[in-house]
């Protein structure tokens, strides 16, 4: 799942209102686990186009625990 959720924000990173529903919707899939290492991976891959968006939702409600 985690791959997934990865290949999917490549796919729609360019479109923010897209990026955001579908970095929501990703770490609701995730366990604890995954949801770390995805988080690692988002702020390393996107924070440069999407910092607000990242902090918004990584640090806020948003997190899901499994």
């Amino acid at each position: 799942m985690l791959e997934l959720c990865k290949t999917v924000l490549n796919g729609v990173h360019e479109d923010k209102s897209l990026f955001r529903k579908e970095l929501i919707k990703s770490i609701s899939w995730l366990n604890q686990e995954e949801q770390e290492k995805f988080q690692n991976w988002v702020r390393e891959r996107f924070s440069n186009e999407h910092a607000d968006v990242i902090d918004e939702i990584l640090n806020t409600k948003y997190q899901f625990a499994s």
